[in-house]
């Protein structure tokens, strides 16, 4: 899996899909490492990309292995926000 990932392209995601997808919640504004993602986005940083495992895993289609608090950072400027991911699929058997 994590050579798939080393070579998987970044692709943009609105933050309200990864979220719904994986069947998270959004953490709060205050969560620590939320407050820091949103700080760094507002000085202009750009955030490295959510790593990402598609797929039907414990009844879950979407796994974020990576990333977690910069989804819902990204959320928290917009819904609509694009997030930079980079995903492989267990349907691939790339992460097998």
């Amino acid at each position: 899996m994590v050579a798939a990932l080393a070579v998987a392209p970044i692709v943009f995601h609105p933050a309200k899909d990864l979220l719904r997808a994986s069947r998270l919640s959004l953490l709060p504004v205050d969560d620590p490492c939320v407050a820091k993602d949103l700080k760094r986005i507002r000085k202009g940083i750009e955030l490295s990309p959510v790593l990402l495992l598609r797929g039907n895993l414990l009844g879950v289609p979407l796994q974020i292995l990576d990333g977690y608090h910069r989804v819902c950072a990204s959320s928290h400027l917009s819904d609509d926000t694009p997030v930079s991911a980079q995903i492989v699929s267990l349907d691939d058997g790339a992460a097998l």
